[in-house]
């Protein structure tokens, strides 16, 4: 058994993992999907043989998947019950998605005495804002880009469900064109506007991007952001500094 760390993402969209060497890089990426995806897992384990793992779960997943890993790794599942770097004054950790969690401790963890406002850009927008002094005090969700496409067609009697695009024209030319635009162009001004308030409020302020909706947006923004795909699995892996090794 090998000291590395199996970080698991169970979203609404995707199940994902990432597998972490000991000294804290990320060395695998993985797309856990369709059926088999406990078998999916159970190869990572048999194959890499991690010592440890954490799994953040915003669905209703198979509890095999936890029994599984509790018999073959020290297991951790993320819940409010877990040890976080950081206090909730407003607001009960049972309240808060794990993926919230995730990314709050992974600010902490990366960014610490900072003002931090963690944009995870998934199914849902979420704004995470932790302060200077480890406090997670809430934020905001909206819809993400996919809701809002599957919004305007299933509340219209016309409009066309479409996809994204990268760079969409301002001045949409045709119905397809109109909606990339209203959606793409209306994040784009959401997330700059949201980030914007949060700046004339706090100084020593810090932005992130992440999400698998990230490389739409983190050439759109005219804040200056970091963007970085995997700071929710960064978050679990320091979340199992904490709770697995007690680091």
């Amino acid at each position: 058994m090998s000291d590395s760390t199996l970080c698991l993402d169970f979203g609404n969209t995707r199940k994902k993992a990432a597998l972490f060497n000991a000294s804290g890089n990320i060395i695998q990426l993985t797309d856990l999907e369709g059926e088999d995806s406990l078998a999916h897992v159970q190869q990572l384990v048999e194959v890499h043989r991690p010592q440890y793992s954490i799994l953040s779960s915003v669905i209703h997943h198979d509890e095999a998947f936890d029994t599984y890993l509790t018999t073959s790794t020290s297991f951790h599942r993320l819940s409010h019950q877990t040890q976080l770097p950081f206090t909730t004054p407003v607001s009960k950790p049972s309240t808060i998605g794990s993926d919230r969690l995730a990314l709050a401790a992974a600010a902490v963890h990366y960014f610490p005495g900072k003002n931090n406002l963690v944009i995870g850009l998934g199914s849902c927008i979420t704004y995470n804002f932790i302060n200077k002094y480890h406090q997670f005090l809430g934020g905001g969700i909206s819809p993400g880009k996919n809701m809002r496409f599957r919004a305007m067609h299933e509340y219209t009697a016309k409009l066309p469900i479409t996809e994204a695009l990268f760079n969409p024209p301002l001045i949409g030319y045709d119905t397809v064109t109109n909606l990339q635009s209203g959606v793409m162009h209306g994040m784009a001004a959401e997330i700059d506007g949201i980030i914007d308030q949060y700046a004339t409020k706090y100084r020593n302020f810090n932005v992130v991007l992440t999400g698998g909706d990230t490389p739409y947006f983190a050439t759109q923004l005219k804040n200056g952001i970091f963007a970085d795909f995997n700071f929710l699995f960064k978050g679990l892996y320091a979340l199992s500094l904490l709770n697995n090794k007690g680091l």
